[in-house]
C-alpha cells in the first residue's frame, strides 16, 4: 500500500483554508498514486482550537468540512483526516476524533485515547477519551490508527500517565501497522526524541509506523513537521523536511534505509523561531514588522530572524539613542541595518527624556536617580515603537531573552511592550550561539556586537553582569529552576554558590507578575514561560 503524508501547516479555526489545504494535499498526493492519504491532528480545526470548541458553530462547521469531504474523495484513494466530534454521551462535549473518508462509503471513525494535560497540554479540558479502538478495513488491509499521544511510551513521558496502550490493542485485533495522526510542538532536541520513541515502540510491537505530524506556528506553539516511517524493526525508511509543508508517498514495504537528518541545533532553532514568526504575523493578518535596535546582541539577532522569516522589505529598525548610549552602539545597529538590507529609523530619545523628567522636578526633589530614571527611557522607547506600529500597522517584535525575563531585568511597558516576543524562550547564551550561526558564512550581526559586554546603557558605564551573575552560570541555574523543578538546595548541591542560587530563585519568584503581562513568545526549550508554566503570582512558598 501506498501511503501519502499531507504534512500540512492548518491554521487554528481556519475552517474552510483547513480544508483547502487537506483537498490540495490529497489530490496531488492521489494523482501521484497514493492508496491513502494520511493528515495531522485536528487537520480540519487547526491545532489546539482551545476554547474555539465551545463556539456554538465551531464544531457544527467542523463537521461540514468533514463532509464535503466526502464529496472530494476519489475511488483512487482513501483520505484519513483529523476532526473534532461530538461526544453524545456522558463526560467531555467532544472527541479529538479521526475519520477515514472514502468514496461512496460510510465513514470509519475513531477518537482519541490518550489525552495530555501536563506541560502545554490541556486536552482534558475539551475531550472524552475513546472507549474502544479497532482497526479501520482499507482497500481490504487492516489498519490500526492512533493520534499523536496514543503512541507516547512510558519511558518518554515526565511520568507513567496511562493504563492504556493503544497501538498494543489494535495490533492484537489484527491491524497490519500502525499509522499516526500527530500535532506534537517542537522544542530543541524534540524531532530526534520522537523518532528514537517511535522506532523503539515499533521494534517492540513488530509493526511499521507511519508518523504524519503538523508544521507551522499557532501562537506560542511551533509545529516541526519531520513526518517519518519506520519499518517493523525500527529502522527508519522515510523521512519528511522540518518546518515546511511537504507531500510524500511510502511504501508500506519499503525496507530501503534512509539516513537520519542529523542539523546542529541553532540551525533548527532559526528555522523554528522563523517559522513562529512568519506564521504569527501571516495568521494574525500583520505585513511587516518593527523593532528597536539597540546595538546589542538581543536585537541584532531578533532582527536577522525577521529578515530571514520575511524579507528585509518588511522589517523596519529604530534606533532610539539616549544621553547614555555609546557610540559603538549606535554605529552597530547602523551597521547591522545595513548588513540586513533593512531600513532603519534614527529617533533619539535625549530632548523627550529631559522634557520627561523635568515633569517630577518638585515631585522627585531630593531623591537620587535610579532605577525610575534608567525605566523612563525603556518606556520612550515602547511608546515609539508603539506610536510606528500603530501609524503603519507593523508588529512590533520585543527582543528579550529568556534570561532577562526570568529574572525582570527588563522595563514592563517599555522594552517589554509588543505583539510578540521573538526569543523570550532563549537563554542569552544560546542568543550567542545562534548569532555565531547567523554569521556562519557571513557577517551580518556586526563582530563588535557579539564580543562587547552586553549592557542596557541606561547609565553611565552599566554592565548587566553588575546586576546579574555570569550568564553561563545564570542560564544552568535557571534551566534547573525553571525546567528542571529544582530546589535551591538541590541546585546548590550541583556546584553553585547557594547566595546564588537564591538570588536567582527570588528573582524568578518576584517577577511573575511581568511575565503574565509579557507578550506571548514563541517556545522552544522543554519549558517555556507561558502556556507550559503555570505559577501564581501572590504566594510565598520557598523552599
Amino acid at each position: 500500500m501506498k501511503i501519502g503524508f499531507a504534512q500540512i501547516n492548518p491554521t487554528v479555526g481556519d475552517l474552510s483554508g483547513n480544508f483547502e489545504k487537506i483537498v490540495a494535499a490529497y489530490e496531488e498526493l492521489a494523482a501521484s498514486g497514493a492508496d491513502l492519504v494520511i493528515t495531522p491532528e485536528l487537520a480540519i480545526a487547526g491545532y489546539p482550537p482551545q476554547d474555539l470548541v465551545f463556539k456554538s458553530r465551531f464544531v457544527p462547521q467542523n463537521l461540514e468540512m468533514l463532509e464535503r469531504l466526502q464529496g472530494v474523495v476519489s475511488a483512487r484513494a482513501a483520505l484519513l483526516v483529523g476532526y473534532v466530534e461530538p461526544n453524545p454521551g456522558r463526560g467531555k462535549p467532544f472527541h479529538n476524533a479521526a475519520a477515514l473518508v472514502t468514496h461512496r462509503e460510510p465513514m470509519q471513525k475513531m477518537q482519541k485515547s490518550l489525552l495530555p494535560t501536563y506541560d502545554v497540554f490541556d486536552e482534558d479540558r475539551y475531550f472524552e477519551p475513546a472507549r474502544e479502538v479497532a482497526p479501520f478495513l482499507v482497500k481490504g488491509r487492516r489498519i490500526g490508527v492512533t493520534i499523536c499521544e496514543d503512541i507516547w511510551t512510558e519511558h518518554y513521558l515526565p511520568r507513567a500517565f496511562y493504563e492504556v496502550e493503544p497501538a498494543h490493542k489494535l495490533l492484537a485485533q489484527g491491524a497490519e501497522f500502525i499509522v499516526n495522526l500527530s500535532a506534537s510542538p517542537f522544542s530543541l532536541g524534540k524531532p530526534a526524541v520522537r523518532a528514537e520513541m517511535v522506532a523503539a515502540l515499533a521494534s517492540k510491537l513488530g509493526s511499521a509506523i507511519f508518523y504524519c505530524n503538523a508544521v507551522g506556528g499557532n501562537d506560542q506553539l511551533i509545529f516541526d513537521g519531520h513526518s517519518f516511517a519506520v519499518n517493523r524493526r525500527g529502522e527508519l525508511v522515510a523521512q519528511l523536511p522540518g518546518f515546511r509543508e511537504a507531500n510524500v508517498i511510502i511504501e508500506t514495504e519499503a525496507n530501503t534505509l534512509v539516513r537520519k537528518e542529523r542539523r546542529e541545533p541553532p540551525a533548527d532553532l532559526l528555522d523554528a523561531l522563523s517559522l513562529g514568526l512568519r506564521d504569527y504575523m501571516g495568521k494574525c493578518g500583520f505585513k511587516s514588522a518593527v523593532l528597536g535596535v539597540s546595538g546589542g546582541i538581543d536585537s541584532a539577532v531578533v532582527a536577522a530572524i525577521a529578515v530571514h522569516a520575511l524579507g528585509a522589505e518588511n522589517v523596519v529598525g529604530v534606533s532610539m539613542p539616549s544621553p547614555y548610549s555609546s557610540t559603538g552602539s549606535v554605529e552597530d545597529a547602523l551597521a547591522l541595518s545595513r548588513n540586513l538590507g533593512i531600513r532603519c529609523l534614527q529617533i533619539p530619545i535625549g530632548d523627550a527624556f529631559r522634557a520627561f523628567k523635568g515633569q517630577f522636578k518638585e515631585v522627585f526633589a531630593g531623591l537620587p536617580e535610579d532605577t525610575t530614571e534608567e525605566n523612563m527611557q525603556s518606556r520612550l522607547r515602547g511608546m515609539i515603537l508603539m506610536a510606528l506600529s500603530n501609524k503603519f500597522g507593523h508588529i512590533l517584535l520585543t527582543t528579550g531573552n529568556k534570561s532577562e525575563l526570568a529574572v525582570g531585568y527588563c522595563t514592563i511597558y517599555g522594552d517589554m511592550a509588543g505583539g510578540l516576543a521573538v526569543i523570550s524562550d532563549v537563554p542569552k547564551t544560546m542568543v550567542y550561539d545562534l548569532a555565531r550561526w547567523i554569521n556562519r558564512e557571513r557577517e551580518l550581526i556586526p563582530l563588535t556586537t557579539i564580543e562587547k559586554p552586553p549592557s542596557a546603557e541606561l547609565k553611565p558605564g552599566q554592565l548587566d553582569q553588575d546586576s546579574l551573575p555570569p550568564y553561563e552560570i545564570l542560564d544552568e541555574i535557571l534551566r534547573l529552576y525553571v525546567e528542571e523543578n529544582l530546589s535551591a538546595p538541590d541546585i546548590s548541591a550541583r556546584g553553585f554558590e547557594e547566595e546564588t542560587v537564591r538570588w536567582v530563585q527570588r528573582r524568578v519568584d518576584l517577577n511573575e507578575y511581568k511575565r503574565e503581562q509579557a507578550a506571548p513568545g514563541l517556545r522552544v526549550t522543554s519549558r517555556a514561560f507561558g502556556l507550559g508554566r503555570r505559577m501564581p503570582i501572590a504566594q510565598r512558598y520557598v523552599d
